[in-house]
Protein backbone atom coordinates (compact mmCIF):
# COMPACT_ATOMS: atom_id res chain seq x y z
CA UNK A 1 0.00 0.00 0.00
CA UNK A 2 3.01 2.29 0.16
CA UNK A 3 4.17 4.07 -2.97
CA UNK A 4 7.00 6.52 -2.67
CA UNK A 5 5.77 10.07 -3.12
CA UNK A 6 8.92 10.63 -5.11
CA UNK A 7 7.85 7.96 -7.60
CA UNK A 8 4.40 9.52 -7.83
CA UNK A 9 5.85 12.96 -8.47
CA UNK A 10 8.21 11.63 -11.09
CA UNK A 11 5.30 10.00 -12.86
CA UNK A 12 3.39 13.26 -12.84
CA UNK A 13 6.48 15.11 -14.03
CA UNK A 14 6.52 12.93 -17.13
CA UNK A 15 2.86 13.69 -17.77
CA UNK A 16 3.49 17.39 -17.15
CA UNK A 17 6.29 17.47 -19.69
CA UNK A 18 3.97 15.88 -22.24
CA UNK A 19 1.11 18.22 -21.41
CA UNK A 20 3.27 21.32 -21.67
CA UNK A 21 4.03 20.42 -25.27
CA UNK A 22 0.50 19.52 -26.31
CA UNK A 23 -1.84 21.74 -24.33
CA UNK A 24 -3.60 23.36 -27.28
CA UNK A 25 -4.90 20.22 -29.03
CA UNK A 26 -5.21 18.17 -25.85
CA UNK A 27 -7.50 20.52 -23.99
CA UNK A 28 -10.40 19.44 -26.19
CA UNK A 29 -10.16 15.98 -24.62
CA UNK A 30 -11.09 17.37 -21.25
CA UNK A 31 -14.36 19.03 -22.11
CA UNK A 32 -17.91 17.80 -21.91
CA UNK A 33 -20.26 18.81 -24.74
CA UNK A 34 -22.92 20.46 -22.56
CA UNK A 35 -22.79 22.39 -19.34
CA UNK A 36 -23.76 20.42 -16.25
CA UNK A 37 -23.96 23.50 -14.07
CA UNK A 38 -22.91 27.11 -14.32
CA UNK A 39 -19.62 28.28 -12.84
CA UNK A 40 -20.21 28.90 -9.12
CA UNK A 41 -21.14 32.41 -8.10
CA UNK A 42 -18.09 34.43 -7.09
CA UNK A 43 -19.79 34.99 -3.73
CA UNK A 44 -19.57 31.24 -3.01
CA UNK A 45 -15.80 31.16 -3.50
CA UNK A 46 -13.74 31.49 -0.35
CA UNK A 47 -16.64 32.36 1.96
CA UNK A 48 -16.22 31.84 5.70
CA UNK A 49 -18.12 28.90 7.18
CA UNK A 50 -20.38 30.20 9.94
CA UNK A 51 -23.50 27.99 9.96
CA UNK A 52 -23.97 26.18 13.28
CA UNK A 53 -24.29 22.67 11.83
CA UNK A 54 -21.39 23.25 9.47
CA UNK A 55 -19.15 24.48 12.27
CA UNK A 56 -20.04 21.44 14.38
CA UNK A 57 -19.07 19.16 11.49
CA UNK A 58 -15.75 20.94 11.02
CA UNK A 59 -15.12 20.72 14.77
CA UNK A 60 -15.56 16.94 14.65
CA UNK A 61 -13.31 16.62 11.61
CA UNK A 62 -10.61 18.79 13.14
CA UNK A 63 -10.66 17.12 16.55
CA UNK A 64 -10.36 13.64 15.03
CA UNK A 65 -7.69 14.70 12.55
CA UNK A 66 -5.69 16.38 15.30
CA UNK A 67 -5.82 13.15 17.30
CA UNK A 68 -3.87 11.41 14.53
CA UNK A 69 -1.05 13.94 14.72
CA UNK A 70 -0.98 14.02 18.50
CA UNK A 71 -0.80 10.24 18.81
CA UNK A 72 1.36 9.49 15.78
CA UNK A 73 4.00 12.20 16.22
CA UNK A 74 6.93 10.62 18.01
CA UNK A 75 7.34 12.61 21.25
CA UNK A 76 11.14 12.31 21.10
CA UNK A 77 11.91 13.10 17.46
CA UNK A 78 8.83 15.12 16.51
CA UNK A 79 8.44 13.08 13.30
CA UNK A 80 4.94 12.05 12.20
CA UNK A 81 4.13 8.64 10.77
CA UNK A 82 3.47 8.58 7.06
CA UNK A 83 0.38 6.45 7.63
CA UNK A 84 -1.35 4.53 10.38
CA UNK A 85 -4.19 2.04 10.78
CA UNK A 86 -7.39 3.76 11.80
CA UNK A 87 -7.42 2.09 15.21
CA UNK A 88 -4.12 3.72 16.08
CA UNK A 89 -2.49 0.42 17.01
CA UNK A 90 0.25 0.44 14.40
CA UNK A 91 3.81 -0.82 14.77
CA UNK A 92 5.09 0.66 11.50
CA UNK A 93 7.90 3.16 11.91
CA UNK A 94 7.90 4.93 8.53
CA UNK A 95 7.75 8.68 9.05
CA UNK A 96 7.14 11.44 6.53
CA UNK A 97 8.78 14.84 6.77
CA UNK A 98 5.89 16.31 4.74
CA UNK A 99 3.31 14.89 7.13
CA UNK A 100 5.40 16.35 9.95
CA UNK A 101 4.89 19.85 8.54
CA UNK A 102 1.15 19.33 8.76
CA UNK A 103 1.63 17.85 12.24
CA UNK A 104 3.46 20.90 13.56
CA UNK A 105 0.65 23.12 12.29
CA UNK A 106 -1.80 20.72 13.91
CA UNK A 107 -0.13 21.45 17.26
CA UNK A 108 -1.02 25.13 16.81
CA UNK A 109 -4.61 24.31 15.86
CA UNK A 110 -4.97 21.86 18.73
CA UNK A 111 -3.68 24.37 21.26
CA UNK A 112 -5.88 27.14 19.89
CA UNK A 113 -9.01 24.95 19.79
CA UNK A 114 -8.42 23.39 23.19
CA UNK A 115 -7.92 19.86 21.88
CA UNK A 116 -4.79 19.72 24.04
CA UNK A 117 -3.29 21.96 26.71
CA UNK A 118 -1.28 24.75 25.06
CA UNK A 119 1.78 24.13 27.21
CA UNK A 120 1.77 20.46 26.20
CA UNK A 121 1.62 21.36 22.50
CA UNK A 122 4.38 23.93 22.95
CA UNK A 123 6.60 21.39 24.72
CA UNK A 124 6.04 18.90 21.89
CA UNK A 125 7.03 21.50 19.30
CA UNK A 126 10.13 22.59 21.22
CA UNK A 127 11.36 19.00 21.51
CA UNK A 128 10.78 18.52 17.78
CA UNK A 129 12.66 21.64 16.72
CA UNK A 130 15.62 20.76 18.93
CA UNK A 131 15.81 17.38 17.23
CA UNK A 132 15.54 18.84 13.70
CA UNK A 133 18.27 21.38 14.40
CA UNK A 134 20.81 19.16 16.19
CA UNK A 135 20.22 15.56 15.10
CA UNK A 136 18.20 15.22 11.89
CA UNK A 137 20.37 14.54 8.85
CA UNK A 138 20.11 17.12 6.10
CA UNK A 139 21.71 18.29 2.87
CA UNK A 140 22.09 22.06 2.61
CA UNK A 141 19.16 22.35 5.02
CA UNK A 142 16.85 19.96 3.14
CA UNK A 143 15.60 16.78 4.80
CA UNK A 144 14.89 13.23 3.67
CA UNK A 145 11.31 12.43 2.75
CA UNK A 146 11.03 9.04 4.47
CA UNK A 147 12.45 8.67 7.97
CA UNK A 148 12.33 6.30 10.90
CA UNK A 149 9.98 8.04 13.32
CA UNK A 150 11.95 6.83 16.33
CA UNK A 151 15.47 7.67 15.19
CA UNK A 152 15.14 10.14 12.31
CA UNK A 153 17.34 7.93 10.12
CA UNK A 154 16.80 7.83 6.37
CA UNK A 155 14.69 4.94 5.08
CA UNK A 156 17.21 3.44 2.68
CA UNK A 157 14.79 0.60 1.86
CA UNK A 158 12.54 3.10 0.07
CA UNK A 159 15.52 4.88 -1.52
CA UNK A 160 14.31 7.96 0.32
CA UNK A 161 15.25 11.21 -1.35
CA UNK A 162 16.16 14.59 0.02
CA UNK A 163 12.83 16.19 -0.89
CA UNK A 164 12.37 19.84 -1.81
CA UNK A 165 8.57 19.82 -1.56
CA UNK A 166 8.36 17.81 1.65
CA UNK A 167 11.01 19.96 3.30
CA UNK A 168 8.99 23.01 2.24
CA UNK A 169 5.88 21.59 3.89
CA UNK A 170 7.92 21.03 7.04
CA UNK A 171 9.21 24.61 6.95
CA UNK A 172 5.66 25.92 6.61
CA UNK A 173 4.76 24.05 9.78
CA UNK A 174 7.87 25.28 11.57
CA UNK A 175 7.21 28.91 10.66
CA UNK A 176 3.57 28.58 11.76
CA UNK A 177 4.77 27.39 15.17
CA UNK A 178 7.21 30.30 15.38
CA UNK A 179 4.35 32.75 15.08
CA UNK A 180 1.86 30.96 17.32
CA UNK A 181 3.92 29.88 20.31
CA UNK A 182 5.59 32.51 22.47
CA UNK A 183 8.55 30.44 23.64
CA UNK A 184 11.75 32.30 22.62
CA UNK A 185 13.66 29.07 21.93
CA UNK A 186 10.99 27.96 19.44
CA UNK A 187 11.35 31.32 17.71
CA UNK A 188 15.13 31.00 17.63
CA UNK A 189 15.26 27.40 16.42
CA UNK A 190 12.61 27.96 13.75
CA UNK A 191 14.62 30.83 12.32
CA UNK A 192 17.84 28.83 12.34
CA UNK A 193 16.30 25.82 10.59
CA UNK A 194 14.78 28.02 7.89
CA UNK A 195 17.86 30.19 7.40
CA UNK A 196 20.07 27.12 7.02
CA UNK A 197 18.28 26.07 3.83
CA UNK A 198 20.33 26.82 0.72
CA UNK A 199 17.65 27.22 -1.93
CA UNK A 200 20.19 27.84 -4.69
CA UNK A 201 21.64 24.37 -4.18
CA UNK A 202 18.38 23.05 -5.66
CA UNK A 203 19.09 24.85 -8.92
CA UNK A 204 21.96 22.47 -9.75
CA UNK A 205 23.91 24.40 -12.35
CA UNK A 206 21.44 27.18 -12.90
CA UNK A 207 18.32 25.15 -13.66
CA UNK A 208 14.95 25.33 -11.91
CA UNK A 209 14.55 23.72 -8.46
CA UNK A 210 15.00 19.96 -8.48
CA UNK A 211 12.45 17.56 -7.05
CA UNK A 212 15.17 16.14 -4.85
CA UNK A 213 18.51 14.47 -4.42
CA UNK A 214 19.73 11.01 -3.44
CA UNK A 215 23.26 10.18 -2.28
CA UNK A 216 23.54 7.26 -4.68
CA UNK A 217 23.04 9.18 -7.94
CA UNK A 218 22.66 12.88 -7.13
CA UNK A 219 19.81 15.13 -8.25
CA UNK A 220 16.57 13.54 -9.44
CA UNK A 221 15.97 13.93 -13.19
CA UNK A 222 12.99 16.29 -12.96
CA UNK A 223 12.65 19.92 -11.92
CA UNK A 224 9.75 21.94 -10.55
CA UNK A 225 9.12 23.58 -13.90
CA UNK A 226 5.33 23.57 -14.30
CA UNK A 227 2.30 24.53 -12.20
CA UNK A 228 1.69 22.24 -9.22
CA UNK A 229 2.16 22.45 -5.46
CA UNK A 230 5.54 24.03 -6.28
CA UNK A 231 4.50 27.53 -5.20
CA UNK A 232 5.44 26.84 -1.57
CA UNK A 233 8.99 25.95 -2.66
CA UNK A 234 9.40 29.08 -4.75
CA UNK A 235 7.87 31.51 -2.24
CA UNK A 236 9.87 30.13 0.69
CA UNK A 237 13.00 30.36 -1.44
CA UNK A 238 12.26 33.90 -2.59
CA UNK A 239 11.59 34.96 0.99
CA UNK A 240 14.92 33.77 2.38
CA UNK A 241 17.28 36.38 3.82
CA UNK A 242 20.28 34.03 3.69
CA UNK A 243 20.12 31.93 0.48
CA UNK A 244 17.33 33.44 -1.60
CA UNK A 245 16.31 32.24 -5.04
CA UNK A 246 16.76 34.84 -7.80
CA UNK A 247 13.58 36.95 -8.20
CA UNK A 248 13.21 36.19 -11.91
CA UNK A 249 12.68 32.50 -11.17
CA UNK A 250 9.01 33.03 -10.22
CA UNK A 251 8.16 33.73 -13.86
CA UNK A 252 10.24 30.84 -15.18
CA UNK A 253 7.89 27.93 -14.45
CA UNK A 254 5.17 27.04 -16.93
CA UNK A 255 1.49 27.69 -16.34
CA UNK A 256 -0.41 25.43 -18.78
CA UNK A 257 -3.94 26.57 -19.65
CA UNK A 258 -6.78 24.09 -19.78
CA UNK A 259 -10.49 24.38 -20.45
CA UNK A 260 -13.29 22.12 -19.29
CA UNK A 261 -16.97 22.76 -19.91
CA UNK A 262 -16.22 26.40 -20.64
CA UNK A 263 -14.16 26.92 -17.48
CA UNK A 264 -10.59 28.06 -18.15
CA UNK A 265 -7.90 27.50 -15.56
CA UNK A 266 -4.19 26.99 -15.03
CA UNK A 267 -3.75 23.27 -14.57
CA UNK A 268 -1.51 20.28 -14.50
CA UNK A 269 -1.42 16.56 -15.17
CA UNK A 270 -1.69 15.79 -11.47
CA UNK A 271 -4.29 15.00 -8.80
CA UNK A 272 -6.28 17.67 -7.02
CA UNK A 273 -3.76 18.02 -4.20
CA UNK A 274 -1.55 20.02 -6.57
CA UNK A 275 -4.12 22.83 -6.28
CA UNK A 276 -4.28 22.58 -2.48
CA UNK A 277 -1.00 22.11 -0.62
CA UNK A 278 0.62 25.54 -1.02
CA UNK A 279 -2.72 27.15 -0.14
CA UNK A 280 -2.82 25.48 3.25
CA UNK A 281 -0.35 28.08 4.55
CA UNK A 282 0.12 30.82 1.96
CA UNK A 283 -2.88 33.12 1.71
CA UNK A 284 -3.35 33.81 -1.99
CA UNK A 285 -6.75 35.48 -1.57
CA UNK A 286 -7.03 38.92 -3.12
CA UNK A 287 -3.62 38.61 -4.75
CA UNK A 288 -2.53 38.08 -8.30
CA UNK A 289 0.55 38.23 -10.45
CA UNK A 290 0.70 38.84 -14.19
CA UNK A 291 -0.62 35.32 -14.81
CA UNK A 292 -3.65 35.24 -12.56
CA UNK A 293 -5.27 34.79 -9.14
CA UNK A 294 -4.13 31.41 -7.81
CA UNK A 295 -6.80 31.19 -5.11
CA UNK A 296 -9.55 31.71 -7.66
CA UNK A 297 -7.75 29.28 -9.95
CA UNK A 298 -7.80 26.54 -7.31
CA UNK A 299 -11.49 27.18 -6.70
CA UNK A 300 -12.16 26.79 -10.43
CA UNK A 301 -10.02 23.64 -10.56
CA UNK A 302 -12.10 22.24 -7.69
CA UNK A 303 -15.30 23.05 -9.53
CA UNK A 304 -13.95 21.47 -12.69
CA UNK A 305 -13.10 18.31 -10.76
CA UNK A 306 -16.62 18.24 -9.31
CA UNK A 307 -18.15 18.52 -12.78
CA UNK A 308 -15.80 15.85 -14.06
CA UNK A 309 -16.88 13.47 -11.29
CA UNK A 310 -20.55 14.15 -12.06
CA UNK A 311 -19.89 13.34 -15.71
CA UNK A 312 -18.83 9.85 -14.54
CA UNK A 313 -22.22 9.16 -12.93
CA UNK A 314 -23.29 6.59 -15.51
CA UNK A 315 -20.09 4.67 -14.91
CA UNK A 316 -20.19 5.13 -11.13
CA UNK A 317 -23.84 5.62 -10.07
CA UNK A 318 -22.94 6.61 -6.52
CA UNK A 319 -21.24 9.77 -7.74
CA UNK A 320 -23.55 12.72 -7.13
CA UNK A 321 -23.66 16.32 -5.90
CA UNK A 322 -23.16 14.91 -2.39
CA UNK A 323 -20.53 12.30 -3.23
CA UNK A 324 -17.58 13.15 -5.45
CA UNK A 325 -13.86 13.70 -5.28
CA UNK A 326 -10.72 11.65 -5.76
CA UNK A 327 -7.05 12.48 -5.63
CA UNK A 328 -3.81 10.57 -5.03
CA UNK A 329 -4.84 8.03 -2.40
CA UNK A 330 -5.12 4.40 -1.42
CA UNK A 331 -7.42 2.06 -3.34
CA UNK A 332 -8.24 -1.63 -3.57
CA UNK A 333 -5.40 -1.83 -6.10
CA UNK A 334 -2.86 -0.08 -3.91
CA UNK A 335 -1.80 3.55 -3.87
CA UNK A 336 -3.04 5.37 -6.97
CA UNK A 337 -2.16 8.73 -8.49
CA UNK A 338 -5.39 9.80 -10.13
CA UNK A 339 -7.39 12.92 -10.78
CA UNK A 340 -8.83 15.08 -13.48
CA UNK A 341 -9.43 16.84 -15.63
CA UNK A 342 -7.07 16.47 -17.35
CA UNK A 343 -7.55 12.81 -16.55
CA UNK A 344 -4.72 11.14 -14.62
CA UNK A 345 -4.91 7.44 -13.84
CA UNK A 346 -7.97 5.24 -14.24
CA UNK A 347 -10.86 6.13 -11.94
CA UNK A 348 -12.65 3.11 -10.46
CA UNK A 349 -15.32 4.72 -8.30
CA UNK A 350 -13.06 5.32 -5.30
CA UNK A 351 -13.76 8.37 -3.15
CA UNK A 352 -10.89 10.21 -1.44
CA UNK A 353 -12.36 12.39 1.35
CA UNK A 354 -9.29 14.64 1.33
CA UNK A 355 -10.17 15.73 -2.23
CA UNK A 356 -13.13 17.70 -0.90
CA UNK A 357 -11.59 18.16 2.55
CA UNK A 358 -8.54 19.87 1.07
CA UNK A 359 -10.79 22.17 -0.97
CA UNK A 360 -13.00 23.35 1.90
CA UNK A 361 -11.51 26.83 1.93
CA UNK A 362 -12.11 27.27 -1.81
CA UNK A 363 -15.71 26.08 -2.22
CA UNK A 364 -17.27 25.33 1.17
CA UNK A 365 -20.81 25.22 -0.22
CA UNK A 366 -19.85 22.42 -2.63
CA UNK A 367 -17.52 20.43 -0.36
CA UNK A 368 -19.25 20.48 3.04
CA UNK A 369 -22.30 18.48 1.84
CA UNK A 370 -19.95 15.78 0.55
CA UNK A 371 -18.09 15.43 3.82
CA UNK A 372 -21.35 15.42 5.79
CA UNK A 373 -22.77 12.74 3.52
CA UNK A 374 -19.65 10.57 3.83
CA UNK A 375 -19.73 10.79 7.61
CA UNK A 376 -23.47 10.24 7.98
CA UNK A 377 -24.09 7.64 5.28
CA UNK A 378 -20.77 5.80 5.08
CA UNK A 379 -19.41 6.57 8.52
CA UNK A 380 -19.39 2.97 9.74
CA UNK A 381 -16.50 2.26 7.38
CA UNK A 382 -15.35 5.70 6.24
CA UNK A 383 -15.07 7.45 9.63
CA UNK A 384 -12.61 6.50 12.31
CA UNK A 385 -10.80 7.58 15.43
CA UNK A 386 -8.62 9.73 13.18
CA UNK A 387 -11.40 11.14 11.05
CA UNK A 388 -11.98 10.00 7.49
CA UNK A 389 -10.18 6.92 6.24
CA UNK A 390 -7.91 7.70 3.33
CA UNK A 391 -10.30 6.29 0.72
CA UNK A 392 -13.28 4.04 0.14
CA UNK A 393 -15.27 2.67 -2.77
CA UNK A 394 -19.06 2.90 -2.36
CA UNK A 395 -19.57 0.77 -5.48
CA UNK A 396 -17.65 -2.25 -4.23
CA UNK A 397 -18.05 -1.68 -0.51
CA UNK A 398 -14.29 -1.43 0.10
CA UNK A 399 -13.06 0.76 2.96
CA UNK A 400 -9.45 1.61 3.62
CA UNK A 401 -8.02 0.64 6.99
CA UNK A 402 -5.39 3.41 6.95
CA UNK A 403 -5.17 7.15 7.21
CA UNK A 404 -2.30 8.99 5.49
CA UNK A 405 -0.65 11.93 7.21
CA UNK A 406 -0.57 14.43 4.34
CA UNK A 407 -4.21 13.68 3.43
CA UNK A 408 -5.45 14.00 6.99
CA UNK A 409 -3.28 17.10 7.29
CA UNK A 410 -4.61 18.99 4.28
CA UNK A 411 -8.16 18.28 5.47
CA UNK A 412 -7.40 19.60 8.97
CA UNK A 413 -5.67 22.78 7.84
CA UNK A 414 -8.20 23.70 5.18
CA UNK A 415 -11.07 22.97 7.55
CA UNK A 416 -9.60 25.50 9.96
CA UNK A 417 -8.95 28.04 7.22
CA UNK A 418 -12.54 27.73 6.01
CA UNK A 419 -13.70 28.28 9.58
CA UNK A 420 -11.42 31.00 10.93
CA UNK A 421 -8.49 31.75 8.55
CA UNK A 422 -6.29 30.81 11.52
CA UNK A 423 -3.50 29.03 9.63
CA UNK A 424 -3.34 31.73 6.97
CA UNK A 425 -3.39 34.54 9.49
CA UNK A 426 -0.71 32.92 11.65
CA UNK A 427 1.67 31.80 8.91
CA UNK A 428 1.43 35.02 6.91
CA UNK A 429 2.77 37.02 9.88
CA UNK A 430 6.19 35.60 9.03
CA UNK A 431 8.29 38.23 7.25
CA UNK A 432 9.70 35.48 5.02
CA UNK A 433 6.22 34.66 3.71
CA UNK A 434 5.45 38.32 3.13
CA UNK A 435 8.80 38.87 1.39
CA UNK A 436 8.24 35.86 -0.85
CA UNK A 437 4.90 37.27 -1.97
CA UNK A 438 6.43 40.69 -2.59
CA UNK A 439 9.36 39.39 -4.61
CA UNK A 440 6.99 37.26 -6.71
CA UNK A 441 4.93 40.42 -7.28
CA UNK A 442 1.78 38.76 -6.02
CA UNK A 443 0.11 42.11 -5.58
CA UNK A 444 -3.03 42.83 -3.62
CA UNK A 445 -6.27 43.61 -5.45
CA UNK A 446 -9.96 43.46 -4.64
CA UNK A 447 -11.19 40.14 -5.93
CA UNK A 448 -14.89 39.65 -6.63
CA UNK A 449 -15.26 36.41 -4.69
CA UNK A 450 -16.47 36.15 -1.10
CA UNK A 451 -14.68 38.11 1.63
CA UNK A 452 -16.96 37.36 4.55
Amino acid sequence: MLLSRREALLGMARLGAYGAIGVSPLHQLFRTPHSIRDVPSPKLIGTLVTGHEDVLLLEEIERASFTFFWEQMDPTTGIVKDRCVVTGDDSRTVGSIGATGFGLTAMCIGAMRGFVKPDEAQARVLTALRFYWTKLEHQHGFFYHWLNVRTGERYVKFKSEISSIDTSLLLCGILTCRQYFTDPEIHDLAGKIYDRVDWNWLLHDGRLPAHGWVPETGFLPFDWDSYSELMAIYLLGLGSSTHALPPAIWNAWKRPKFEYDGIKFIGTFAPLFAHQFSHAWFDFRDRRDQFGDYFLNSALATEVHRLYCLSLHKQFPDYSENLWGFTASDSQRGYQVWGGPPAVGHADGTISPCATGGSLAFLPSATLPVLRNIKNRYGKGAWSRYGFVDAFNPITGWYDTDVIGIDTGITLLMAENSRSRFVWDTFMKNPEAQRGMEVAELNEYRAEYGHK
